[in-house]
């Protein structure tokens, strides 16, 4: 929620560019690195991206985000888990960002501060098997300290696209072996 320019923009162009060759961009909606993420998906022609909500559909949040949220129902995905008027909670958003990253095959962490939700969607998705990727960030930035900290723990570090592509290539190769 608190991003920072240079995160909105890797945020935006990380996920047009990925939506451009058919990748589907799972966020929870939230202000910041969340919903620029889902503009940047929907920036594109074909751009597809899945908004997980973490309230029920009666209730549109955050409301900042209300233009982006019809926009997502027109030409993406908006998933629940909550009945219709579930307002939203805080406790509501950890169960979201388990399912983020249940339907992930990949994490990217672009901005994190030290006691981010983000970490929450990482450590679910640590649980369920799944690689984390982090934007190597300024160290006397605080909404950099997840990142550089997920890097030091072995998280893959991104500075393009195609670190992304690669690993995705691969994990696809994996997933064809196995089905063989």
């Amino acid at each position: 929620r608190n991003s920072t320019v240079y995160g909105r923009k890797i945020a935006a162009r990380t996920a047009a560019e990925l939506a451009k060759m058919g990748v589907n961009i799972i966020s929870g909606l939230a202000n910041g690195i969340d919903g620029t993420a889902h503009k940047g998906a929907l920036s594109v022609e074909a751009g597809i991206t899945t908004a997980v909500l973490g309230n029920g559909f009666d209730y549109l949040y955050p409301s900042q985000n209300n233009i982006l949220s019809k926009k997502i129902a027109d030409n993406g995905l908006m998933i629940t888990e909550f009945n219709p008027e579930v307002p939203p909670r805080a406790q509501n958003f950890p169960r979201r960002n388990r399912i983020i990253s249940a339907l992930a095959d990949l994490i990217l962490v672009v901005e994190a501060g030290a006691k981010s939700g983000t970490l929450i969607t990482v450590d679910y998705a640590l649980e369920q098997g799944k690689d984390i990727m982090a934007v190597p960030a300024n160290i006397d930035r605080p909404n950099s300290v997840g990142c550089n900290k997920l890097i030091k723990k072995g998280a893959a570090i991104f500075t393009k696209v195609s670190d992304i592509t690669d690993y995705l290539n691969q994990y696809l190769q994996q997933q064809e072996s196995k089905n063989e």
